[in-house]
């Protein structure tokens, strides 16, 4: 049974369970994010320090969540998709590359995994990658919701 055969409210469903999932996924690093930053932002504590990128990241992850939540568009979901992979990217790149500081930002080497860095990574990993999934998703279903309509309004096509 090709997606075209489905009734709308069974097209959708699995669309709704990624965007639940991906918001999930970056509420979660959100939480992280805020519980981990004050302790973050003692190196700099009236500058841009890695406790305020982490709430900037916190910020972000919530309202892209909340974004996904209200749309589930093709925009919620690529947006979700930058939010989740780059902090994932982020957290994998100063684990093992010990970047220096550049500019404002500061050097956030830390070469261990410990719990709640763990669990952020994985619900990164996770929301990106569903958040991947379904932006290809709905790509594919605005093709088929259009042949759909197609057929709809001008009759079955006739080759």
């Amino acid at each position: 049974m090709s997606p075209v055969d489905l009734k709308p409210a069974e097209r959708t469903r699995p669309l709704w369970v990624l965007r639940i999932c991906v918001a999930a996924g970056l509420v979660v690093s959100a939480v992280i994010h805020v519980q981990l930053a004050p302790g973050y932002q003692q190196a700099a504590p009236g500058g841009i320090g890695q406790g305020t990128l982490f709430l900037v990241q916190a910020g972000a992850a919530a309202l892209v969540a909340v974004f996904v939540l209200l749309k589930g568009s093709r925009t919620a979901f690529a947006a979700a998709a930058i939010v989740g992979v780059s902090s994932l990217a982020a957290v994998i790149l100063y684990r093992y590359v010990q970047v220096p500081a550049l500019g404002p930002l500061p050097a956030m080497y830390e070469p261990v995994w410990y719990t709640a860095k763990v669990i952020t990574a994985v619900a990164e990993a996770v929301a990106g990658g569903l958040a991947l999934t379904g932006f290809a998703l709905q790509r594919r279903g605005a093709r088929f919701g259009s042949a759909t309509q197609r057929r709809g309004r001008h009759g079955p096509s006739h080759a």
